[in-house]
């Protein structure tokens, strides 16, 4: 069985945020902290990962990357800090 990872990145500002959906959650964070693909993350060095869930339907993963991506700001903090209060780079945990 697959698992899937719904994430999401930020700068060490603080003050973007990146929402991604991979079935490799640490070769995908490892990518980002390189900037191996041109785009948002390497134009704003979203290189800190905040905040995964993770599950085995990709139909699930796929439809909870779309609404987080709709959700304020003020709500991503709010789902990153229930998890992750001190927003640390959880990616040595990924």
């Amino acid at each position: 069985m697959k698992t899937y990872y719904v994430y999401i990145m930020s700068n060490p500002r603080r003050t973007v945020f990146y929402i991604g959906m991979t079935n490799d959650l640490a070769r995908r964070v490892a990518e980002h902290k390189a900037h191996l693909n041109p785009g948002f993350t390497a134009t704003y060095n979203c290189t800190d990962l905040l905040y995964f869930e993770e599950t085995s339907n990709v139909y699930e993963a796929i439809l909870r990357e779309k609404q987080l991506k709709k959700w304020s700001r003020q709500k991503k903090l709010g789902l990153i800090n229930s998890l992750n209060p001190e927003q640390r780079d959880l990616s040595t945990l990924a």
